[in-house]
């Protein structure tokens, strides 16, 4: 079996207008399409119930925001540890790492200035890469980097 290329992420979240907002507002997506299903997909889904599915993009990207008709998910929102098996976080660049935070923070997520780190000389040129960490509105950890090459070019 040969391996296609990555399709999208999939994020199940609680509000689903509260998080196209971050990740439009904050993190340069855009919305491509919003559909709702009922009971169609309860096998690839593991449940019953109705979803509504939005999809969005930036580049090659895709993110699609899953929010459940009857309200119920899993999760308190808290950002995930590090350490615990299983997806981390999400990574994407951005042209300023710290610009961000107050972004993130109108767009109902969070942001983690003592995340940020800066490795001098490790980007293109000799510059420097700094990293910091946000959370969107459901927790998820969104690591976010400038300065770095673009690794479709390598």
């Amino acid at each position: 079996m040969a391996l296609r290329t990555f399709s999208h992420l999939g994020i199940c979240v609680a509000d689903l207008e509260r998080s196209t907002r971050f990740y439009v507002d904050v993190l340069g997506f855009r919305e491509l399409f919003t559909v709702g299903f009922g009971d169609e997909l309860v096998a690839t889904m593991e449940r019953p119930g109705g979803f509504t599915s939005r999809m969005l993009r930036r580049d090659d990207v895709r993110v699609e925001l899953l929010r459940w008709d009857d309200g119920h998910t899993e999760g308190d929102g808290t950002r995930r540890p590090m350490d615990r098996r299983g997806l981390t976080h999400l990574c994407f660049r951005v042209d300023d790492a710290t610009e961000l935070f107050a972004m993130a923070r109108r767009a109902g997520g969070s942001a983690w200035p003592e995340t940020r780190t800066t490795l001098a000389g490790a980007g293109p040129e000799g510059g420097p890469v700094t990293m910091v960490y946000l959370t969107d509105p459901d927790g998820v950890r969104i690591e976010c980097i400038a300065g770095s090459p673009d690794l479709a070019d390598l």
